[in-house]
């Protein structure tokens, strides 16, 4: 992947940022409901959430990845929770997304102590399954994703 530059996101970027994550969306079949905007006050602000990279060869991004801090106890220290990789079709299969991941590990800052990655990946996915596995990530059979959105969340929050 001569021409290729990993670098971190800046709030510039978050436009052709969302249009890659848009197109991961359209690829996975989901809907996409973050904007441009979601990006830059979650990811760009004084308190970000997360990280970003691109991988662009000239002005066109032909990958993108975004990374949380995740914490475990379990595993005595700091992770990162890559929420989303996306590799563009003409560029999969040249070695970008194993890139992507290390350049998390390299942009995520030193005091973290990064332990692990963790990631979820969609059954029905299973090129990406196949591909994370050739990497060494490991299912957890013991563990299943659970989400709390909507009213239930609202429920939550209003808890006293």
């Amino acid at each position: 992947m001569n021409g290729t530059l990993i670098r971190k996101a800046t709030a510039t970027d978050a436009d052709r940022l969302n249009q890659a994550l848009q197109q991961l969306s359209a690829d996975l079949g989901e809907t996409h409901r973050a904007g441009t905007e979601d990006l830059v006050t979650h990811g760009f602000g004084d308190n970000p959430a997360f990280f970003a990279l691109v991988a662009e060869r000239g002005n066109v991004f032909e990958g993108v990845l975004i990374a949380s801090p995740v914490f475990s106890t379990s595993l005595g220290g700091a992770g990162l929770y890559v929420s989303d990789l996306w590799v563009s079709r003409l560029a999969r299969g040249q070695g970008l997304g194993p890139r992507l991941l290390q350049a998390a590990l390299v942009q995520a800052p030193s005091a973290w102590c990064i332990r692990f990655l963790k990631l979820a990946v969609h059954n029905h996915n299973i090129e990406a399954r196949r591909f994370y596995a050739r990497l060494g990530f490991e299912d957890l059979p013991d563990e299943t994703v659970l989400s709390l959105k909507g009213v239930a969340l609202e429920s939550l929050r209003k808890r006293s």
